[in-house]
């Protein structure tokens, strides 16, 4: 089912950085000529100017993210596991860093396919085993989550628990079921509240899925 919703207040300014940032890191991958190397860095360190002030992220963590980004731009990819148990819980877990809750998940590693990734990322984060089930959405973090360095498509994958049990991970410090009016305070950027709601209201209307942008 397409969405066709945009639930946050565009930021101008940090939209036409990010593409600053994908046509500089383009070039500098491509150019042969060293003028335009140039050229290109420095529009990389006016997109970084430009996003720290939009950002809580400051300046030399931006130009480190993107100094070590390669070829061409293109949005990373996002993959969380959903987990319900019975008809009104669902699973989320206590990041370390940050102490706040999300679906289990992470990037996208090359040489997984999504499905192998919300396995591999459930198990790590919650220590329980998991079968895939069916997409539920694939959602543009630019129209559903706070201002960030990053366009990324997230992608949310049904789970079945099929072994193992609840145990923290390397970045994670706790393992829970929450219900849907009980949801403790989640990290924005990972999945919002309304991300969180919407995983429920698939369930409840399963005709719904796949939700996409």
């Amino acid at each position: 089912m397409k969405l066709n919703m945009d639930v946050r207040e565009p930021v101008r300014w940090l939209e036409w950085a990010k593409q600053i940032q994908a046509i500089a890191q383009t070039g500098i991958t491509y150019t042969a000529d060293v003028y335009d190397q140039e050229r290109y860095e420095q529009l990389r360190e006016l997109s970084v100017e430009i996003m720290e002030q939009y950002t809580n992220v400051n300046d030399s963590k931006l130009t480190e993210l993107f100094a070590s980004e390669r070829g061409y731009a293109t949005p990373k990819v996002d993959v969380r596991g959903v987990i319900f148990r019975g008809e009104d819980e669902i699973l989320l877990v206590r990041e370390k860093k940050e102490g706040v809750w999300s679906l289990p998940g992470g990037w996208a590693d090359i040489g997984f396919s999504p499905s192998e990734i919300a396995v591999k990322e459930v198990h790590e984060e919650s220590g329980y085993e998991v079968k895939p089930l069916q997409l539920l959405a694939v959602l543009d973090n630019h129209k559903h989550n706070p201002p960030g360095p990053y366009q990324a498509y997230k992608m949310f994958i049904s789970c079945e628990i099929t072994g193992g049990q609840a145990k923290i991970g390397i970045e994670t410090s706790g393992v829970q079921f929450f219900k849907e009016n009980d949801l403790p305070k989640l990290s924005q950027d990972r999945n919002t509240d309304a991300q969180i709601h919407m995983m429920f209201q698939l369930k409840r209307q399963p005709e719904q899925i796949p939700l996409f942008d």
